[in-house]
C-alpha cells in the first residue's frame, strides 16, 4: 500500500508539467525525488495534492524531520522539473522558423510540431536543436 502511494505521488508529479542546458528528466527527477523522499512523503504529506508546487511546500513545511538525504536533494529536484518546463516552453520562440517554414505547423501549437523537428534535421537551426535537446524531445 505505502509503495503503492509513493509511486502515485511521483508519478503524478510530472504529468502537470511537462531552460539551460543539462535538465533532468521529468523521469529522472522523480526517480530521484522517490528515492530520496518517498518515506517523508508518504508520513508527512499524505493528503496534500501532489502537484510539485504543493508536494514542495508540504516538504518545505516539514523540514525539520526530513532525512538529510531529502533534505539536500528535493530543492534541486523541484528546481530540475523547472528548468525542464521553461526548457519546453523556449521551444516555441527558439524553433519559430522551423515551426512554420519546415513543419508547416503553427507556434501557437508548438506541441503538434515536435515530432516534425524532431525527425527532420535538415532545415533546423543550432539553436532550436539545443532548445529540443534541453527539452528533453530528443
Amino acid at each position: 500500500m505505502v509503495r503503492g502511494s509513493i509511486t502515485l505521488i511521483v508519478l503524478a508529479l510530472g504529468m502537470p508539467s511537462l531552460a539551460a542546458a543539462e535538465t533532468m528528466s521529468f523521469g529522472d527527477s522523480i526517480g530521484k525525488l522517490a528515492a530520496s523522499c518517498g518515506a517523508e512523503i508518504v508520513a508527512n504529506c499524505r493528503g496534500v495534492n501532489p502537484d510539485s508546487n504543493r508536494l514542495k511546500e508540504c516538504l518545505s513545511r516539514n523540514r525539520d524531520v526530513l532525512s538529510p538525504q531529502c533534505a539536500s536533494d528535493y530543492f534541486g529536484v523541484f528546481d530540475a522539473i523547472q528548468k525542464r518546463v521553461a526548457a519546453r516552453v523556449t521551444v516555441a520562440n527558439a524553433c519559430q522558423r522551423e515551426i512554420v517554414k519546415v513543419c508547416g505547423g503553427s507556434t501557437k501549437e508548438t506541441s503538434k510540431s515536435v515530432p516534425c523537428l524532431v525527425s527532420t534535421p535538415k532545415g533546423i537551426s543550432n539553436n532550436c536543436l539545443r532548445a529540443i535537446d534541453d527539452a528533453g524531445y530528443r
